[in-house]
């Protein structure tokens, strides 16, 4: 098995420097948009085979050194009593947002089995088609993160009702937190036990969060979480958010092996907050990738020469790839960083 990415993990010499996209199965690609026009979001996720389809679609088009399975962060919340569509041209919507300490108490806990068995069954299938070639990666939202969707009800930039809960309902927002912590926990583990040889947790918008309200309110759950799966399950976990410099000293605290940067950190000055008992994914800055080569090469350059093939580096961009970025960097990327990095290019 290419073992390239679970060795950097744990922070362990490689061959060459591995690498794997955030959504790297998705929109940019024709293959993916020819699949979701006969299904609907909430169709393909709900439908093994055709999450196991999209999963391997990037597999089969680029070098990638693993596999990410194709899902969402929000479907767990739907067993939790939460009504959820992905309106097209707007995004995920919630009808029944929280906004009470009546709503929090009313959500169930629901196990993974029961919740999403399709997802379940999925990684089962990404599994058996892989063959071993290269390692799989689950994946939740964060505490946040969903906490943040259930409350706006849908994506936000100020995230004023999110935040305005956990000012004013201090009580019911660590029961929020709680409940989230207990079906993320379960949903990682079980992801595992399914076949997922790594986990991730997207906390996609704790950084808008001032560094105190992080520590004090959201910091506990994902050390909760993360300690509950590495009781359970022997996988690499790691954690991803973006805007997250101010916070990264606080994540050395929690029981990681990776830690995901988007790009507004440098990722030698990341990692040095961090400490180097982490790896460290990223990041380059997605938008780039629509630049001529030469630019996305200079900026590759950088990151690597930045990281100087220390052990643990995992490339990967600063955030999910856009839709309409041009398929052909993308296969020029993957290539180039295992050029850039290989014991060929290293030793002549």
């Amino acid at each position: 098995m290419n073992d390239r990415f679970l060795k950097a993990c744990r922070r362990q010499p490689t061959d060459a420097t591995p690498i794997w996209l955030m959504r790297q199965a998705g929109r940019y690609m024709a293959e993916y948009r020819a699949i979701r026009a006969k299904h609907s979001m909430l169709e393909v996720i709900r439908t093994p085979e055709l999450a196991c389809e999209i999963t391997l679609q990037p597999i089969r088009a680029f070098a990638l050194d693993a596999a990410i399975l194709f899902a969402d962060i929000l479907p767990i919340l739907i067993g939790m009593g939460l009504e959820l569509d992905f309106v097209k041209g707007e995004g995920p919507q919630i009808f029944n947002p929280i906004r009470t300490p009546a709503d929090v108490a009313a959500l169930r806990t629901p196990a993974a089995a029961e919740n999403v068995p399709f997802t379940l069954e999925a990684i089962r299938l990404v599994r058996r088609e892989l063959a071993d070639k290269m390692p799989l990666i689950g994946f939740s939202g964060a505490p946040f993160t969903l906490a943040s969707y259930a409350i706006e009800g849908e994506g936000s930039k100020h995230h004023l009702q999110t935040k305005t809960f956990m000012a004013s309902q201090p009580a019911a927002w660590h029961e929020l937190m709680h409940k989230l912590s207990t079906v993320i926990s379960d949903y990682l583990i079980a992801q595992v036990k399914a076949g997922a040889q790594a986990v991730q947790i997207f906390d996609s918008w704790a950084g808008v969060l001032a560094a105190g309200d992080y520590r004090e309110s959201v910091l506990p759950y994902v050390h909760r979480i993360t300690k509950e799966v590495r009781a359970e399950v022997d996988v690499p976990i790691i954690y991803f958010g973006t805007e997250m410099n101010a916070v990264l000293p606080s994540l050395a605290e929690i029981p990681i092996d990776v830690i995901g940067m988007d790009w507004r950190t440098p990722i030698d000055e990341g990692w040095a907050q961090i400490g180097e008992r982490f790896g460290v994914q990223g990041n380059l800055d997605p938008v780039m990738l629509f630049a001529p080569w030469g630019e996305v090469q200079r900026r590759v350059d950088d990151i690597l020469a930045r990281v100087n093939r220390r052990p643990g580096h995992i490339f990967n961009l600063g955030h999910g790839i856009l839709p309409g970025t041009p398929v052909d960097t993308v296969k020029r990327l993957v290539e180039y960083v295992h050029e850039k990095t290989g014991e060929k290019a290293l030793h002549g």
